[in-house]
């Protein structure tokens, strides 16, 4: 196990895989380094793959403070400073883009060359102006319930977001190992860190983003309507964006050998 240490003394766990032009992948809320399995040992192959655990999450330090996007954008600087590489892809699933957003917002090209978002649309809350919210998080008492949902039933909330993320059934290895490695994200972690993402819109920025950047969406998603994650390819410009016709949010997942090969042509650009 590799960790480093932040500036606020918190321990986190990373991977790094591989040799070659560097790509940083970073998971969605709850999740970890293990749900990019069918994708980072094969891009690994060409590439020096990094992978990191949120603070809370997975194999790092569960602290429980700070659960913030921002701070998280942080740690992702630190990481890329720590290991001192340059020219990086970043990408991000879910709320990792979020995070990468932030990074870019807070730290500009630092280190990076180019951004992969993978199934995100700019903001979770629906309203007057914005209907391609998060489908099960798309106001406030939508928030209340799934603090509620967190808070007394954890497992169960941990294994709905199996079927939640998936186009096609999941098996009940696949609900298991989801749901496995979601736990270890302790429900006081969960919640506190949605709270942050579900209050933030990201939409002002997009046009400000000066990196090369591949849009992947899922056409079927059922965490967010395609229309909210294509809409950042259109802000963001000279996005490329990219369909994935038989899949759910965890579009990497479902369309594993797809994914990967536009990555690695994505990296060649």
């Amino acid at each position: 196990m590799a960790t480093f240490t932040t500036n606020d003394n918190v321990e986190l766990y990373y991977e790094v895989k591989g040799q070659g032009k560097p790509l940083l992948m970073i998971p969605g809320w709850t999740c970890t380094t293990q749900f990019f399995k069918k994708n980072s040992d094969e891009l690994a192959q060409k590439y020096q793959v990094i992978l990191l655990d949120y603070r809370g999450h997975g194999e790092s330090e569960k602290v429980m403070h700070s659960h913030r996007i921002s701070r998280y954008a942080m740690d992702v600087k630190e990481l890329l400073d720590h290991l001192d590489v340059e020219d990086v892809t970043i990408l991000g699933w879910s709320m990792g883009v979020a995070i990468l957003w932030s990074y870019i917002e807070l730290f500009g090209k630092h280190r990076i060359a180019k951004l992969v978002c993978v199934d995100q649309a700019p903001l979770q809350y629906t309203g007057p102006d914005w209907s391609w919210g998060q489908n099960g998080c798309y106001d406030v008492e939508m928030f209340i319930r799934t603090c509620y949902d967190i808070k007394y039933a954890p497992r169960e909330c941990a294994e709905g977001l199996a079927y939640a993320c998936l186009y096609n059934e999941p098996s009940a290895e696949d609900v298991k190992f989801i749901a496995d490695e979601i736990s270890k994200c302790p429900p006081y972690v969960r919640i506190e860190i949605m709270r942050d993402h579900t209050n933030l819109d990201w939409r002002d920025f997009l046009p400000f983003i000066d990196l090369p950047t591949l849009v992947c969406v899922a056409r079927h998603s059922a965490v967010f309507d395609w229309q909210g994650s294509a809409y950042v390819g259109e802000q963001i410009p000279g996005a490329q964006t990219e369909f994935f016709e038989e899949s759910g949010h965890m579009l990497f997942w479902e369309e594993p050998e797809k994914f990967n090969s536009l990555i690695a042509e994505f990296m060649e650009i």
